[in-house]
C-alpha cells in the first residue's frame, strides 16, 4: 500500500524540484524588468485578491491597504509616511502652532500624568496650575495607565468648551478640582533674550506660521532693550528639526536682499513643475549690518540648515557648533480620502551657491563642541545624522544655482546660562570681539 503513495510523493517532490529550478533558472532582474508598471499595479491587485479571498481568516480590509500604502513608502527614503487622520490633524497643529487647549506642558514622573509648566496667559496659568501638580482625572477619567498623547487628546477641544481636571498637589497630596474654559493656545516658536548690554540670542525651536512674524517682533524687542542698538546677535538652532520652508525664507529675509531683489535664499528641484522653485529675498528694510552667530548642532535639520546654509553663503553670518543633520529634501503633504494624508519628499533644496546638503549636512565656520554632553527634551546630540538613515537619499554634488523656477541647556523657560552653555558661551565671546574690531575699523563682515 505504500509504494504508489512513495511514488506519488516522488513524483510531487520531483515537480516541485523542477519547478523551483525553473524559478531559480530565471534571472530575477529579468523577470521583474519585463513587467510594465501597469503589470505591477496588476500584480498587487492579484495579490490583494489572493489575500482577501484565501487567507486562513477574514483580514480587516482597511489594515491591508494601509499595510500595502506603509509597504511601498518603505521602499523610499525614510520621509516618507502614511499620515492616519489624527496623526495628520496633529502635524497641521503641530505646524500652525495654535489648537484649542488649556495650555499645559506634560510629562510622566514616576509613572504619573504631571505638569511640567502651564503656558502662560492661558486658562491653566490663569487657574493656578502648578509644576508638579499631578493631573489624577479628567473629566472624571482616571489618568492611571493613560499616556500623554491620550491626555492631550481629552485635554483639547472647541474654543469656549469646558474641561474639569482633578489634580493633585504638595506631600501629602491635597485634592483639588479646576474647572476650565478652552480657548486657542498659540505656542511660541521663538525664545529671546539679552545675554549682556548690546548682545542678545533667538531661539527658534521649530518653523511654524507664525514664525516668521515672531522673529521680526523679537528682533524689535531686543533693540528696544538694547537702547535701539544690537551689538551683536546669536541664532540658536540646535535641536531645530525643521518645519515650513516659508518660515526658514522670512528669517533668513530679515537681514540679506537689502542690495539687489534677486538675492537667493534657496531653491527647490524636484519632478514636478510646482517643484522647482527659487525664493529670493525682498527689498526693503533690513537688520542692521551688527555680527550674527548661529549655533548648530546634529540635532539642527532641514530648515534649520537652510537658514544657515543661507547666511553662511552669503557671509552675513558666521555659524559656530558641529555637524548639522543634513536632510536637504523638501517632503509635500497630499491630502487622501478619509481625512488622511501622504507626506512624500518631492524635491531637494540647495543653499544660495548650489549646495545640497542632503546626507551631508552644513558644515560650521567654526566647530565647538559642548564640554559636556547637552541633553534638550530627553534628546542628546548623539551625532546621529541623514547619512546614517536606511534608504536615504543618496547626495548629490554641487548642482548650478536656479535663478529662476529639544531646548537648548538653559531650558525653555529660564535665562541662558552662559557657565553651563559651553557653546553659547563661545558664541558670545566671538561676538565681543568681531564688534570690538569693528568699532577700530578692522573687522570685514558679518
Amino acid at each position: 500500500m505504500r509504494k504508489p503513495f512513495s511514488k506519488f510523493l516522488l513524483t510531487i517532490l520531483l515537480a516541485g524540484i523542477a519547478v523551483c529550478l525553473a524559478i531559480i533558472s530565471v534571472p530575477r532582474e529579468k523577470r521583474w524588468s519585463a513587467v510594465s508598471d501597469q503589470g505591477y499595479l496588476n500584480l498587487l491587485r492579484e495579490a490583494h485578491s489572493a489575500v482577501t479571498k484565501g487567507y486562513v481568516e477574514k483580514p480587516d480590509g482597511k489594515r491591508l491597504v494601509r499595510g500595502m500604502v506603509d509597504g511601498m513608502l518603505a521602499s523610499l527614503d525614510p520621509h516618507n509616511a502614511y499620515l492616519p487622520p489624527e496623526p495628520y490633524q496633529e502635524m497641521e497643529v503641530q505646524m500652525a502652532g495654535a489648537f484649542g487647549g488649556v495650555g499645559i506642558e506634560l510629562g510622566m514622573k514616576d509613572g504619573r500624568l504631571t505638569v511640567i509648566a502651564p503656558i502662560d496667559d492661558t486658562p491653566a496659568f490663569r487657574a493656578g496650575i502648578q509644576p508638579n501638580d499631578h493631573i489624577w482625572k479628567i473629566d472624571g477619567t482616571p489618568t492611571h495607565g493613560m499616556n500623554i498623547s491620550a491626555a492631550v487628546k481629552r485635554m483639547r477641544g472647541g474654543k469656549g468648551s469646558p474641561v474639569t481636571l482633578t489634580i493633585l498637589r504638595g506631600a501629602p497630596p491635597r485634592q483639588l478640582t479646576i474647572r476650565l474654559i478652552r480657548a486657542i493656545i498659540k505656542i511660541k516658536s521663538i525664545k529671546a533674550h539679552t545675554l549682556e548690554p548690546g548682545y542678545a540670542m533667538i531661539r527658534i525651536s521649530q518653523f511654524q506660521e507664525r514664525t516668521g512674524g515672531e522673529f521680526r517682533q523679537a528682533l524689535q524687542d531686543l533693540r528696544t532693550r538694547s537702547g535701539g542698538v544690537l551689538k551683536g546677535l546669536v541664532i540658536d538652532l540646535r535641536f531645530n528639526p525643521g518645519g515650513l520652508l516659508g518660515s526658514a525664507v522670512e528669517v533668513v529675509n530679515c537681514f540679506i536682499g537689502d542690495d539687489a531683489d534677486s538675492t537667493l535664499i534657496v531653491s527647490t528641484r524636484g519632478r514636478l513643475p510646482d517643484a522647482n522653485q527659487a525664493f529670493h529675498a525682498s527689498l526693503g528694510n533690513k537688520e542692521p549690518r551688527y555680527p550674527i552667530v548661529v549655533l548648530i548642532n546634529g540635532g539642527s535639520a532641514s530648515a534649520s540648515e537652510i537658514v544657515a546654509g543661507a547666511l553662511q553663503d552669503h557671509r552675513r553670518a558666521l555659524v559656530m557648533g558641529k555637524q548639522s543633520f543634513g536632510k536637504g529634501s523638501v517632503q509635500s503633504l497630499f491630502p487622501l480620502p478619509g481625512d488622511a494624508a501622504l507626506k512624500l519628499t518631492t524635491a531637494r533644496y540647495y543653499t544660495p551657491s548650489g549646495r545640497s546638503i542632503q546626507a551631508r549636512g552644513i558644515t560650521p565656520d567654526i566647530e565647538v563642541g559642548n564640554v559636556a554632553p547637552v541633553e534638550t527634551n530627553g534628546m542628546r546630540d548623539e551625532r546621529i545624522r541623514e547619512r546614517d538613515l536606511e534608504n536615504r537619499l543618496a547626495p548629490r554634488e554641487r548642482e548650478p544655482v536656479v535663478k529662476e523656477p529639544p531646548e537648548p541647556p538653559h531650558g525653555g523657560r529660564g535665562e541662558p546660562d552662559l557657565a553651563r552653555d559651553y557653546q553659547l558661551g563661545r558664541a558670545l565671546e566671538l561676538l565681543r570681539s568681531l564688534s570690538r574690531l569693528r568699532e577700530q575699523g578692522l573687522a570685514p563682515l558679518p
